[in-house]
C-alpha cells in the first residue's frame, strides 16, 4: 500500500477526507482500484486521468448492479458525455455509496439515479424503467401492461403528496424516510 500513498499526493488526500465521508485507508483503497483500471501509461497521473465507463463497469460493485448505467452516468462530470469518471468522480461515487453518507445524501443520489431522463422528477416512465431494472428484463420477469400499470399507480398514490402525477425529490425523501433500511441496502463496500 505504500506505493499507492506515495503517488497520491498528501495535502490530496487530506483535502479528499474533508470533501468525502471516506477515511484515509478506504481514499487510498480507492486509488488502488482506479490506478489498476487504467492503462499503465495512465497510471502516472491518476488524478488527472479518466477511466472509460466500460473499465468502471467491471468492477464487481457495479457488474450485478441494475442500475450500473445510471450510476455512471450521475456520477461522471465528463463534458463528452461518455460516463467515464475522473478519480474525483469515482470517490464521489464510493463516498455516496459508503456506509459514512447520509440518509439525507444517498437519497438524493438514489433519485437522481432513478430519474432517467433527468427532469428533476420521477414520471410514469421513469418508474416503469425503475421497475424494469429491479424485476430483470427477460420475458418471463417483465410485468404484464395492467401489472405495471396497477404497480406505477400504487406507487404514486403512496409517493405522490402533492397528487400531480409526479414524484419530486422532496416526496421521495419523505418516503425514504420512512423505510430505515434503505440507507444500509444503498452501499458499494471498498
Amino acid at each position: 500500500m505504500g506505493g499507492s500513498a506515495s503517488l497520491l499526493p498528501r495535502e490530496a488526500l487530506s483535502e479528499f477526507q474533508e470533501l468525502t465521508f471516506l477515511s484515509k485507508q478506504e481514499i487510498l483503497l480507492a486509488y488502488k482500484r482506479f490506478s489498476a483500471l487504467l492503462p499503465k501509461e495512465e497510471r502516472v497521473a491518476v488524478c488527472s486521468a479518466r477511466v472509460p465507463k466500460s473499465q468502471i463497469l467491471t468492477l464487481p460493485e457495479l457488474r450485478a448492479n441494475p442500475f450500473q448505467h445510471r450510476i455512471c452516468h450521475v456520477f461522471s462530470t465528463s463534458e463528452d458525455g461518455d460516463d467515464s469518471m475522473s478519480f474525483e468522480d469515482f470517490l464521489d461515487m464510493l463516498s455516496v455509496f459508503s456506509d459514512s453518507a447520509t440518509s439525507d445524501i444517498k437519497s438524493h443520489y438514489a433519485f437522481r439515479i432513478f430519474d432517467f431522463d433527468d427532469d428533476g422528477t420521477l414520471d410514469r416512465k421513469d418508474l416503469e424503467k425503475l421497475v424494469n431494472c429491479l424485476t430483470g428484463q427477460g420475458e418471463e420477469s417483465r410485468l404484464s401492461n395492467a401489472e405495471m400499470e396497477q404497480l406505477i399507480r400504487n406507487i404514486l398514490e403512496e409517493s405522490d403528496i402533492d397528487k400531480d402525477g409526479t414524484i419530486n425529490l422532496s416526496e421521495f425523501q419523505h418516503v425514504i424516510s420512512r423505510s430505515p433500511d434503505f440507507a444500509s441496502s444503498f452501499k458499494i463496500v471498498l
